[in-house]
């Protein structure tokens, strides 16, 4: 597991996508999702069948926030050339956790999973 951070606060859970077929999928097929989906690599997104709308972030290859946006349900996403990575996630969770363009996010891996 692992947890999206900026600042040294951590944000969320985050799950990844890194292979074709699950950038593709992305969220499609979820009634819900509480935590952070990292596309890398990706440039845009799109929300065609999807049951609920989302928060985007367009990051460059240091995870820096370069845009965010809302998409509604059934919607493509213009592509952001600079991007490198996309970040999702439920609408309304950026405005909770404080992402803006500008900020430098990370990817920290969790302790051990306590077994021994």
């Amino acid at each position: 597991m692992a947890w999206l951070v900026c600042d040294d606060r951590v944000l969320a859970t985050v799950e990844f996508a890194a292979g074709w077929r699950e950038r593709a999928l992305g969220l499609l097929g979820r009634d819900q999702y509480e935590k952070a989906l990292l596309l890398r690599p990706a440039f845009s997104v799109h929300t065609l069948g999807m049951r609920f709308p989302i928060d985007v972030a367009y990051l460059d290859r240091n995870l820096v926030v370069l845009k965010t946006a809302t998409m509604g349900r059934h919607r493509v996403g213009m592509p952001v050339l600079r991007a490198r990575a996309v970040l999702e996630a439920e609408a309304g969770s950026f405005a909770r956790w404080g992402i803006k363009p500008g900020d430098r996010l990370q990817v920290r891996q969790t302790a051990g999973s306590g077994r021994g």
